[in-house]
């Protein structure tokens, strides 16, 4: 009976000084400002509090005490020499008291809950009473703990808690954590946090193919043999609850040094992007899809299976064509069948970008020449699909045909040179020195009509439809039904040759040897306007609708207003005769013989480029043509340049004749959107006259982007 006594007060005393350790730290709190409930458990685990609206769980005490969780998470705090401590202190991190909402999780203050020695005494019915209606509120606890944490909740709270914690970590280091009145630690000015070193983990298309199943392939990047006691930890960190595993994880970040961070981030981050285009019904998945550029949809097609038949939509691919101004029917000999399943659309986006490739940046291939007219100049061509029809001062036409390169015919009839022509389609219509006009059938070679009335040489003419106007040396235009070979009217008024003119259907624009520039009523044969201002013959002239734009051999050029005959703009700069222009969407690109081209914007008068500089042309530029955002132009130093519409920057020379700078001459260019034909020769026999065709729709070799 004494010693059972003496063993009560053994036990009351202990109790005693358990009681007094807790007051004191209490009253250690009280004087942190800070309240917290302080409860007793019973058995062998500790009791766990955590904030963020979950209830508490419970830990296995045993394990936590146990060396290899110690050894696991002490890894890298201490040194090999510490020596291990007999009693193990946890710290929990708590927030009960709503007075202090500001605190981050983890960062609240810290409830030390020591292992509490209890005997086990039979006589004592109350705490055994106690004990079991603990242990019974407890797995109440653990039930409910269970039923609130559903599993996606807890995979998304639990990667931004740890995930803030990692970059916690890299930016201030382990003991980084803001102190417990919630203030953060001082950042100078000149303050770089680690993590800002890190790479960012974008929701790019990587990574949503990482969330499509192919995080399993991740390649691991540590090696060596695992160390021992691994195995048991991980099936100790399976049995544990959601929230338990939290608790681990955030002191395993602590204990980690800033570069196993980093790859616990770079790892973990991409295995929570999602893809929401899956969620959505395919109708608002496309309406999505529409705000990417063409480029982002070829790589989106590149995620999964599903974003790929998403992205194969043929309508949407439509759609982005008619943004980029991309036509479905780009010609072509190589054209392919299209492949099951693959958008017509897309493959038209695709095909159109590898042609724009090869034109500024392609591997250079050895042009296709065709040869004829002997040593004679080329004095007029034109292209059409995969005809070509060049006309030549030894007064015949040629047909070639652009694939093979092969002469199908030649065109005879005219007496004289043949000083220019037009085409459409099939059909081909020559003006010669012989002062009449022919009407040509490309694919037979036979003559259609020939149409008689100038009375000297037929000097330019200009088709629309089924009428063309033609103007000569004897100061007339005429206009001519092709299909008919009759000349319906004659527009008189001019008093010196007419050098150019232009047609649109409606009204007849002419420039001549007088100066004058007339815009013509053809039905009526009656003369709207004579617009006057150039001092010197009018050589070029180009006509949209609403302005007309005349250059002359006064070096200027003027835009006049096609309604009202004024003059909007002088546009001057050049410092000799202006031999061509193109003017496409109030953009004009003009051409002269003191080596430059020009853009202007013809709405304000203003010279946007000149295209000169260190690789310009030595000599004067004899032909231009633009399409989308690039220009072409040929000189008489034997080279046909390649220039940026939008910079004015130089991208290279297309052609580059062998006789360059000494007497080989690029007359006549050209282009479509494949295809290039150039007419060159020289005036001193050091170059044979021929043709030479480029083509820029290669499908194979090194010319692909994408």
């Amino acid at each position: 009976m004494d010693e059972e006594r003496q063993g009560k007060r053994e036990e009351e005393e202990t109790r005693g000084e358990n009681d007094k350790e807790i007051r004191n730290l209490s009253r250690s709190r009280d004087e942190e400002e800070e309240e917290e409930e302080e409860e007793r458990v019973p058995g062998d685990k500790a009791r766990i509090k955590l904030i963020g609206g979950h209830t508490p769980i419970s830990a296995s005490s045993s394990f936590i005490s146990s060396p290899l969780f110690n050894s696991s998470l002490c890894r890298g705090r201490g040194g090999e020499g510490e020596e291990e401590e007999d009693e193990i202190r946890v710290s929990i991190v708590t927030i009960e008291d709503e007075s202090c909402p500001s605190e981050p999780f983890g960062t609240a203050h810290i409830e030390t809950a020591n292992q509490i020695t209890q005997t086990e005494e039979a006589g004592d019915e109350k705490e055994e009473e106690e004990g079991k209606e603990e242990e019974k509120k407890k797995e109440r606890e653990d039930i409910s703990d269970k039923r609130d944490l559903e599993e996606d909740e807890e995979v998304i709270s639990g990667s931004g808690h740890l995930q803030s914690q990692m970059k916690r970590k890299l930016d201030h280091g382990p003991d980084g954590r803001p102190f417990p009145s919630g203030k953060k630690h001082c950042k100078g000015n000149g303050y770089l946090s680690p993590s800002n070193l890190v790479q960012a983990t974008p929701t790019t298309f990587g990574d949503l193919r990482l969330a499509n199943g192919h995080s399993a392939q991740r390649r691991r990047v540590t090696s060596g043999p695992p160390p021992s006691g691994l195995q048991d930890w991980l099936h100790t960190f399976q049995a544990w609850s959601g929230p338990e595993r939290l608790l681990a994880l955030d002191e395993l970040i602590d204990r980690c040094e800033t570069n196993q961070v980093k790859h616990m981030m770079q790892v973990i981050e991409p295995q929570f992007q999602r893809d929401f285009i899956s969620l959505l019904p395919k109708e608002l998945a496309l309406y999505v899809l529409t705000f990417l550029a063409p480029r982002d949809l070829l790589q989106a097609a590149q995620t999964c299976r599903y974003w790929r038949i998403l992205a194969e939509d043929n309508l949407l691919w439509r759609e982005k064509c008619r943004e980029e101004g991309v036509s479905e029917c780009v010609s072509s000999r190589r054209r392919k069948c299209a492949r099951p399943g693959v958008s017509p659309w897309k493959s038209a986006y695709i095909r159109q970008h590898r042609i724009e490739f090869n034109w500024r940046k392609g591997d250079k291939r050895e042009p296709m020449v065709l040869k004829g007219h002997d040593d004679h100049v080329i004095t007029c061509l034109q292209f059409s699909g995969d005809l070509i029809v060049s006309g030549s001062d030894d007064n015949t036409l040629k047909v070639w045909s652009a694939i093979t390169g092969k002469c199908l015919r030649t065109l005879t009839g005219h007496t004289g040179g043949v000083w220019c022509s037009q085409m459409a389609a099939a059909t081909v219509i020559s003006g010669s020195t012989d002062r009449t006009l022919r009407v040509w059938d490309a694919e037979s070679g036979e003559c259609v009509h020939t149409l008689y009335g100038h009375t000297s040489t037929v000097r330019c003419m200009h088709l629309h439809g089924n009428r063309v106007v033609s103007g000569s040396r004897d100061t007339t235009l005429r206009v001519w039904d092709v299909t008919t070979g009759r000349c319906e009217h004659v527009l008189t008024g001019h008093v010196a040759a007419v050098r150019c003119v232009q047609y649109d259907g409606r009204r007849v624009v002419s420039g001549g040897y007088d100066y004058m520039v007339k815009v013509w009523d053809p039905e009526t044969e009656v003369c709207l306007h004579t617009l006057q201002g150039h001092t010197n013959r009018v050589y070029s002239l180009q006509f949209d609708g609403v302005f007309v734009v005349s250059g002359s051999l006064d070096t200027s050029i003027r835009v006049w207003d096609a309604e009202t005959g004024g003059c909007v703009h002088t546009l001057t700069g050049h410092q000799s005769l202006t031999s061509g222009m193109e003017l496409r969407d109030n953009l004009l690109v003009s051409g002269n013989a003191d080596s430059t081209v020009r853009v202007w914007d013809v709405r304000t008068g203003q010279c946007l480029h000149t295209l000169q500089g260190p690789n310009k042309h030595q000599s004067a530029v004899t032909c231009l043509q633009f399409c989308r955002d690039l220009v072409l132009s040929s000189s008489d130093d034997g080279t046909v340049k390649l220039w940026d519409l939008k910079t004015g920057a130089w991208l290279r020379d297309v052609v580059a004749l062998q006789s360059r700078g000494s007497g080989g001459v690029v007359w006549r260019i050209r282009a479509s959107d494949t295809r290039l034909v150039c007419a060159a020769g020289s005036r001193n026999g050091t170059e044979e006259t021929k043709l030479l065709v480029l083509d820029f729709d290669l499908e194979d070799g090194k010319n692909e982007s994408e």
